[in-house]
């Protein structure tokens, strides 16, 4: 036989391997390295072809068994469960133990079993395909579980990104492949595993400024008198009434009761109400330093809301952008701060104008009793930002507002620069306009009577803390 003549018969053998190939595939059968190391193994035969007529037709006969043995190795394989209709084939689950938050930053341990319960063993090649916030589609790792019997594994989840997901998000869980017991062929098939997560912002600098205000606190205790009489509205005691007491605080059950006046006392209330407002209009769409800027709001959010949850104030949130997205309404303690970090694991910024005017009538009328009202936003110039100032000032008297606003810092660096070229001097021109422009729409927001913290992005936590510890130190709210 001829050179030509085994090739053109190798050829013929690879196209009918391939066309093999791509039906066993849709069938969800397919080759180990095992079996592809024996048919190239058998491929060799095909060069004794050359000298033996009689070789050619071994090697077609060995791919046919081949072939075979591949089909019947993967109809061999362990399958996965099949539930449906109130009967369940025997065959492989899987079950996982995930925790029901994550932290950006932070790994979470998640445990899984599988389970088998066919007579034979499993020999699985696993890929995970988790949400993308928690990484995605992930390598793939082998498994072995015995017959009747489980495996159990914990890998760790470290999350990309903020968010929520309910219900998966798209196609998650498993592609399994599971191999028959010569190793030759395995079948794939897929598990469904929805995911329903919530990735929480960084809670490690949290935790530690959070602890810092606790020790100053308890510092400030130990200066004052933990309670103080005043006219609040906290009842403290009962006590006998002397000229000078105010005649509508007295008690006249305990006066019919004990035969002379009795007045009630007040402690004075302590615990006030903080708003945050989280403006996810198109301003907080940009990036500083490469970082988007509702990142830093979400975490300054986050660090205002521990610190005022440790000082015993009630905590609510208001997100909105074109229109109001999320609103939760004050309350105290871990109750509230759960709710708080909902919202902020979720929200996201759209390109879009916020309606300031609808927002602030949606907050006052929900929202009556006097709050500290801190609107995370940014301004650009008097004229763009008319809306905000004007919204932004009728919260008074009732409330406090203040408006924390970030700055551009790459802007701060031109303006500031000495410039080499003409073209540098434009750049620092319109840097020191924009700039102009932006103190002009801040100082309108103080002339108002708005508090206004005007930082960098990155110490906007920081800021927004050390804000709030010093009104309430004041008494301003």
């Amino acid at each position: 036989m001829t050179l030509v003549q085994v090739l053109g018969l190798g050829a013929a053998v690879a196209g009918f391997c391939m066309a093999w190939y791509l039906v066993a595939a849709r069938a969800g059968v397919l080759w180990t390295r095992r079996a592809l190391g024996a048919g190239a193994a058998v491929s060799g035969l095909g060069l004794l072809g050359l000298r033996f007529p009689w070789a050619l037709d071994v090697m077609l006969a060995v791919d046919v068994a081949l072939v075979a043995l591949v089909w019947l190795d993967a109809a061999l394989a362990v399958r996965l469960a099949d539930v449906g209709k109130g009967t369940v084939r025997a065959g492989l689950r899987v079950v996982r133990d995930a925790p029901p938050a994550f932290s950006v930053g932070r790994g979470g341990d998640v445990s899984y079993r599988w389970m088998n319960s066919s007579a034979r063993r499993a020999r699985l090649l696993v890929r995970e395909v988790r949400p993308n916030l928690l990484g995605g589609i992930q390598p793939r790792r082998s498994l072995i579980v015995p017959p009747h019997g489980e495996a159990r594994e914990t890998v760790t989840v470290r999350p990309l990104r903020r968010g929520r997901e309910l219900g998966g998000g798209g196609p998650v869980g498993f592609a399994v492949d599971s191999a028959g017991p010569l190793g030759l062929g395995r079948r794939r098939g897929a598990i469904a595993l929805p995911w329903d997560v919530a990735v929480y912002p960084p809670l490690v600098t949290v935790r530690l400024r959070a602890s810092v205000a606790r020790a100053q606190r308890r510092h400030e205790q130990g200066r004052a008198p933990l309670r103080r009489l005043g006219e609040g509205r906290l009842f403290e005691s009962l006590r006998e009434w002397v000229p000078g007491d105010d005649l509508r605080h007295i008690d006249w059950k305990a006066t019919a009761r004990r035969g002379k006046v009795i007045t009630r006392q007040y402690e004075a209330e302590r615990r006030q109400h903080v708003m945050l407002l989280l403006d996810l209009g198109r301003l907080l769409t940009a990036e500083a330093a490469g970082v988007s800027r509702l990142e830093h709001v979400v975490q300054a959010g986050l660090e205002l809301a521990y610190t005022a949850v440790q000082h015993d104030d009630n905590v609510g949130v208001m997100a909105f952008a074109d229109g109001v997205q999320h609103y939760v309404v004050p309350q105290r303690g871990r109750l509230a701060l759960r709710r708080v970090l909902d919202v902020l694991a979720q929200v996201q910024p759209k390109l879009v104008e916020p309606d300031y005017p609808g927002a602030f009538r949606y907050l006052a009328a929900r929202n009556r009793k006097r709050a500290l009202t801190v609107l995370f936003t940014d301004v650009i110039d008097r004229f763009a930002s008319d809306a905000l100032v004007a919204n932004v000032a009728s919260l008074r008297p009732r409330h406090l507002p203040l408006a924390v606003t970030l700055q551009n810092p790459e802007l701060n660096q031109v303006a500031t620069l000495r410039p080499a070229t003409a073209s540098d001097a434009f750049r620092k021109a319109a840097a020191e306009e924009l700039l102009r422009a932006r103190d002009e729409a801040l100082g309108h927001m103080r002339r108002s009577g708005v508090l206004v913290l005007d930082v960098p992005p990155a110490r906007a936590a920081e800021g927004v803390v050390a804000q709030y510890l010093e009104l309430k130190r004041r008494g301003r709210l």
